[in-house]
């Protein structure tokens, strides 16, 4: 991989990025090394490392404990600087009254499950792939009938957001901060959900890395979640050694 070095500011997605994508979100395996591993590479870049992600914060924080990151939660609807103050957007609540239909369709079909966030509704289908359509055309409805929400179509997901938040967004607002101002933006993602970041940093001239397979915005791929942790591996050996003279190779 070219064009990283510790004058860049890295950001990374979540779940198929660091860690391999499971039937049940809450299922996620974090590989032994991975947290110790970030926490090395937050240090060689000057603090300028942060989480991005369609999870909530607390989970991010519960998943990657006791390494407490910057970080932007439910697609940049919560963000945690890097001076640790939160930050939340004034985006309207998605209530009970818009998630019924779709917990009504969870609940009739074994395998479809609700997940239910701040600011965001998620109805996932790995478990029931046959669901599909079923679930995208019960998501699509909402937001078509309500203003202001918008639908991300990610792997085995059919996630409702505020139209107003986005991943790209939330890497725009972290380099206008310290210590990620002025920095060479990195931005990995696996999914549908991540091209609004791989734009975003592409658009200042930053580098944007697809992990796995399918069509992108990104310049760079890497084949999977452990290619991805491979390469942040040599990436930090890399940043530690005072002798390099390149960024690794992917």
């Amino acid at each position: 991989m070219t064009g990283v070095d510790a004058k860049s500011a890295l950001f990374l997605d979540f779940d198929g990025t660091l860690v391999d994508i499971v039937e049940r979100p809450e299922a996620v395996s974090v590989e032994p090394g991975l947290v110790e591993l970030l926490a090395s590479l937050q240090r060689q870049l000057g603090g300028a490392l942060a989480i991005v992600s369609g999870r909530p914060l607390a989970q991010i924080d519960a998943f990657l404990a006791p390494l407490a990151l910057p970080a932007a939660g439910v697609h940049g609807t919560e963000r945690r600087r890097a001076d640790g103050v939160l930050q939340h957007l004034p985006v309207d609540a998605i209530d009970d009254e818009l998630a019924a239909p779709l917990q009504a369709l969870a609940d009739a079909h074994p395998g479809v499950l609700l997940e239910r966030k701040t600011g965001s509704l998620a109805l996932h289908y790995r478990l029931a792939p046959q669901c599909e359509a079923l679930c995208l055309a019960a998501a699509r409805r909402i937001v078509d009938t309500t203003p202001g929400l918008a639908l991300l179509h990610g792997k085995c997901v059919a996630e409702i957001k505020s139209a107003l938040v986005g991943k790209g967004r939330a890497i725009d607002a972290f380099l206008a901060e310290p210590p990620f101002i002025g920095r060479h933006a990195v931005f990995a993602g696996d999914d549908t959900t991540d091209e609004a970041g791989f734009a975003a940093v592409q658009a200042r001239g930053g580098i944007g890395i697809k992990v796995g397979e399918g069509p992108s915005l990104a310049q760079q791929r890497l084949l999977s979640p452990a290619a991805m942790r491979d390469w942040l591996r040599e990436l930090d050996r890399h940043l530690a050694s005072p002798s390099a003279k390149r960024p690794p190779a992917a």
